[in-house]
């Protein structure tokens, strides 16, 4: 299909224009390509690896949570450019979703997340850039058993804080590095709070606050997203699409 076609779906199914975001984030299509696209490739980050692994599987696209530009311009050297040049080279396309795709309702890594470990989402929480991101929900279960839900969905045993409750019924979801928002969980009135990393002083926050926080790595939380959106992208286009997984263990 035309590329032209599938990033006007994304733009609209995302609402690129109008989530909130970092200012260098830059949402949607970062890298145009020769026009056309076959074949998906989906990855949580764009990097000299991830590209490889892209052109390895002959993808036109790639879908990624972080995309090319961060902390305002820099120069095309080093990295940088050999990123822009193996995608330029190897003719694939990169659309970045950062916070669009961290909220989305159906795809979002927050959403997806929730589904997966059973927490019925009840509305909306944890607040970023003037949007909410997170979903917060219900659930009746131990907080071990909420840990090991959470290892099976992203490969990774979480680290557990177990300041809160034995057991678990109110719970907030923010991935990635959702650490800072502690305290607004705690005075959200949630009782178990999952992300994927946070500062030191997290520890004593969870802590002083009672509250269960449960660190299951910030590349590893944003793995559902990405396969998430391509998985429905490959449904709805009939588009056969491959996850290139080059974790970081942070």
């Amino acid at each position: 299909m035309q590329l032209a076609d599938l990033v006007t779906y994304l733009d609209r199914y995302l609402d690129i224009a109008a989530v909130p975001d970092a200012p260098g984030a830059v949402n949607g299509l970062q890298v145009a390509n020769g026009g056309s696209v076959a074949r998906l490739a989906a990855a949580v980050d764009v990097n000299e690896a991830t590209i490889g692994l892209a052109a390895a599987q002959g993808a036109h696209l790639l879908l990624v949570h972080h995309g090319l530009f961060w902390g305002g311009l820099k120069p095309l050297v080093g990295p940088a450019y050999r990123r822009v040049a193996g995608l330029v080279h190897h003719d694939i396309a990169l659309y970045s979703a950062h916070l669009p795709l961290d909220r989305h309702p159906e795809v979002g890594n927050n959403a997806v997340l929730a589904r997966a470990l059973g927490v019925a989402p009840q509305g909306a929480f944890g607040e970023a850039y003037g949007a909410a991101i997170g979903v917060w929900g219900e659930v009746r279960v131990e907080r071990a058993t909420l840990a090991r839900r959470l290892e099976a969905c992203v490969g990774v045993a979480p680290r557990l804080l177990a300041f809160g409750p034995f057991d678990v019924r109110r719970v907030g979801i923010v991935t990635g590095a959702g650490g800072s928002l502690i305290a607004e969980a705690a005075a959200f009135g949630l009782d178990t709070y999952i992300t994927g990393e946070g500062a030191h002083h997290t520890f004593f926050d969870a802590e002083e606050l009672h509250l269960n926080v449960l660190y299951g790595g910030h590349y590893a939380t944003e793995t559902v997203g990405v396969k998430a959106l391509a998985e429905h992208l490959g449904a709805k286009f009939a588009l056969p699409w491959t996850f290139l997984d080059h974790p970081t263990g942070l």
